[in-house]
């Protein structure tokens, strides 16, 4: 896409001090366009903004804002690369309709990713096995019934979801906290660059924005913004999740939570959201039902064979363990089994994926 003539305005606006998104917001309803608000005279800026924001904005651009200007334009210049403004067709109609949407977004990959029906998927930076098993598998089938998956490019479930979702035809959709033109987390790097490759990186923060922290929890608005609904795997009480969740559910978008064991501070956040009215899930289809005004496609049954190969003695244990977190005395005593025997049995089923141990030496199914 051809850079629009107006984003040297729109970088200088946003760089202006004083100038955060509810100033800009008045200064673009009052003038129009950027170069209205900088042609304006004093008089008329101090009609709409602070004495010391209407000078700042009547001043001669510095040399850092026309240094930023510069190398933004730069970038735009190079393939994939992108620089959206809320006066641009392209800018996602979706975010147009939340609160405070982003005035620029500078975006990395396929544009038209972000104009696509999509779910955010989103959780805990530790994740477990299971719930990174879950994420990697709902986000799968998801983005194989056409639909986009949006996250954070987070360690963990976010990281899981991209993952999954890159290998369906939905693709995936990474949102991140800093400037687009730094990766962080920085082991990461291999993953935002298939998401470039095949999907589509964004962020409204200007390039060379380092990780500040206070930038993440306000960028998850965007991701619940994109998207028609988000679902919440794996989320301590207190956690960045749960916000997410709050922004779709005050966005009006669908809010959907994986229910865990009572006895994983990983699934409080979950039941809490649950116990709030979000929409408990025990599998794709169900979101897929929920969503069926896309007209997505069912995913494939399990594989059966899979599943018929396993061994009895596994089984047995298996079903002995059930779901919650157990120690290895408690499933010798309901198995009748010998230390060896067990510990052999509970080894080939980790090594198999089908449990994990957890911290304290206690053992849980992986669904």
């Amino acid at each position: 896409m051809a850079v629009a003539e107006g984003v040297a305005g729109w970088v200088r606006l946003k760089q202006t001090p004083g100038v955060g998104p509810e100033t800009a917001r008045k200064l673009l309803t009052a003038f129009g366009l950027p170069p209205n608000i900088f042609s304006a005279s004093f008089l008329a800026l101090r009609k709409v903004v602070s004495e010391r924001v209407a000078r700042a904005l009547a001043a001669p651009i510095d040399d850092k804002a026309q240094t930023l200007i510069d190398h933004t334009l730069s970038w735009a210049e190079q393939p994939d690369n992108h620089v959206l403004t809320l006066a641009d067709a392209e800018y996602p109609k979706a975010l147009l309709d939340i609160a405070d949407p982003p005035i620029m977004l500078y975006v990395k990959g396929r544009l038209d990713l972000l104009s696509r029906p999509s779910i955010a998927v989103v959780g805990s930076r530790n994740a477990t096995v299971q719930g990174i098993s879950n994420a990697e598998k709902f986000s799968e089938v998801l983005s194989q019934a056409g639909l986009t998956i949006a996250s954070g490019m987070a360690l963990g479930i976010d990281t899981a979801a991209h993952q999954g979702s890159l290998r369906g035809a939905g693709s995936t959709v990474a949102v991140i906290g800093t400037g687009i033109d730094i990766v962080y987390p920085a082991r990461n790097r291999p993953l935002a660059h298939q998401i470039a490759e095949n999907g589509c990186i964004v962020s409204e923060y200007p390039l060379g924005m380092p990780a500040i922290a206070a930038n993440f929890p306000r960028r998850n608005r965007i991701i619940s913004g994109l998207a028609c609904g988000v679902l919440v795997i794996e989320a301590a009480a207190q956690s960045g999740s749960l916000i997410t969740a709050r922004m779709a559910a005050e966005q009006g978008r669908d809010v959907f939570a994986i229910p865990g064991s009572i006895h994983s501070p990983l699934s409080k956040g979950c039941h809490l959201l649950i116990k709030q009215g979000a929409k408990l899930v025990e599998s794709a289809h169900d979101i897929l039902e929920e969503l069926a005004h896309y007209k997505v496609t069912k995913p494939s049954t399990p594989d059966k064979q899979a599943i018929a190969a396993r061994e009895p003695e596994s089984d047995a244990l298996l079903t002995a363990m059930g779901f919650d977190p157990v120690d290895a005395d408690q499933l010798a005593m309901r198995c009748g089994l010998d230390a060896a025997t067990l510990n052999a049995q509970l080894l080939t089923l980790e090594l198999d994926g089908a449990i994990e141990m957890l911290p304290g030496g206690v053992y849980r199914r992986v669904a």
